[in-house]
C-alpha cells in the first residue's frame, strides 16, 4: 500500500454528525484523494440544536491540508435523505465519471481506497457492473478464493460507481409500475418470499411511504440486470449505531460496527462473471426475508438515530 496513490475523487455525504463526520474524514486526509465533493443536507425546521451541529460537521471539511479540490453542494434548507443524497450524487456525477462514495458514519480501512480504484478501472467498460461496495456482511463466511464475488446486492456503507451506471438512477421510480404489472421481479429473484418482500418495499418506496434513496438505486440496477462487487472480506464499518444511542437497534443490529479487515493486493480477480447465489441467499434470509413492519420500522430507528 505504501506506494498507492489515489487518483479517484472521493465524495462524502454529511448531515449533523460531526463526530463520526470527524472520523471519516480522518480516513479519506489519510488517503489523500485529488478531488473531494462534499454534499450537506440542511437543519431541520423543528430541531434548533441542527444549526449548531451541520455547521460543526461543515467545519471539518475545512480541514483539508493537502492538495485537493473541494468542491461543496451544500442545502440550506432541509430536503431529507431521500431528495438530498439523490440530488446529490446527482451533482457529483455531473461533473465527475467515477467516484468512491462514503457516508458520514461508514469508516473505511484504508485498502478500502485502493479495491475501489482498482476495480473502478477493471470494470470501466463492463456494463454488467453497475457497482463496488466496500461491505461483506457474511460474518466471516469466507465465500470465495478471490478477492471479491457478485452480488445483486448492493450494500450502500462506502461504494463506488460509474456516471454510466448512475444515469439509469430514477428517484421516482417511473418504470416500477411496468415492472411490477409486467411480475418482472419473478425473473428477477426467482424465489417467491423474495418477490413478495421487494414488491412490498418497491411499492412502499414508490409511493412515496420510505425517505431514502438507496431502494430506487437497487431498482435501477436490477432492471439494468446489473451486478455489484463486493469485498470477500469486510472493507467498511457503519459507526453511526453507537451503544449511547436510544432511538436504535444500535448494536443488536449483525452488521452495526462490524470490525475491517485489509484487503491484499494485487486483487485476486474472478475468472467468471456469475452471481454468488448462496451469498445472495444469505444476504436475503438473514436481512431481507423479515416483515414488512420489522424492515420499515428498523429502517425508521437507524434514520432516526442518523439525525440524532
Amino acid at each position: 500500500m505504501a506506494d498507492f496513490q489515489l487518483t479517484t475523487p472521493v465524495a462524502l455525504l454529511i448531515f449533523n454528525r460531526p463526530d463520526t463526520t470527524a472520523r471519516v474524514f480522518e480516513a479519506i486526509r489519510q488517503a489523500k484523494p485529488p478531488q473531494l465533493l462534499v454534499v450537506a443536507d440542511g437543519p431541520r425546521p423543528d430541531r434548533p440544536d441542527d444549526i449548531e451541529k451541520c455547521k460543526a460537521a461543515r467545519a471539518i471539511i475545512e480541514g483539508v491540508d493537502w492538495d485537493c479540490e473541494v468542491l461543496t453542494n451544500y442545502s440550506d434548507v432541509n430536503l431529507g435523505c431521500k431528495n438530498r443524497v439523490s440530488s446529490g450524487l446527482d451533482w457529483v456525477f455531473s461533473l465527475v465519471e467515477e467516484v468512491i462514495i462514503l457516508e458520514d458514519d461508514c469508516l473505511p480501512h484504508p485498502s478500502f481506497f485502493r479495491f475501489c480504484q482498482d476495480l473502478l478501472d477493471y470494470y470501466r467498460d463492463d456494463k454488467r457492473i453497475m457497482a463496488i461496495s466496500g461491505d461483506n456482511f457474511q460474518l466471516g463466511r469466507n465465500r470465495t478464493e478471490y478477492s471479491y464475488y457478485f452480488s445483486r446486492y448492493n450494500h450502500i456503507w462506502g461504494w463506488a460507481s460509474w456516471r454510466r451506471a448512475w444515469q439509469y438512477y430514477d428517484v421516482k421510480m417511473k418504470l416500477w409500475q411496468e415492472i411490477h404489472d409486467g411480475n418482472w421481479l419473478e425473473y428477477i429473484l426467482g424465489e417467491g418470499q423474495s418477490v413478495k418482500y421487494w414488491t412490498k418495499i418497491f411499492q412502499s418506496a414508490y409511493d412515496g411511504k420510505i425517505d431514502t434513496w438507496d431502494y430506487p438505486w437497487t431498482f435501477a440496477c436490477w432492471i439494468q440486470n446489473g451486478l455489484t462487487i463486493l469485498p470477500n472480506a469486510n472493507l467498511v464499518s457503519n459507526i453511526g449505531f453507537g451503544e449511547d444511542a436510544t432511538h436504535t437497534i444500535g448494536s443488536k443490529s449483525r452488521v452495526a460496527n462490524l470490525p475491517v479487515k485489509e484487503m491484499n493486493f494485487p486483487l485476486k480477480h474472478p475468472l467468471f462473471l456469475l452471481r454468488h447465489v448462496e451469498a445472495d441467499d444469505f444476504i436475503q434470509r438473514n436481512d431481507y426475508n423479515l416483515s414488512l413492519f420489522t424492515r420499515l420500522n428498523n429502517r425508521l430507528k437507524r434514520i432516526i438515530t442518523k439525525a440524532e
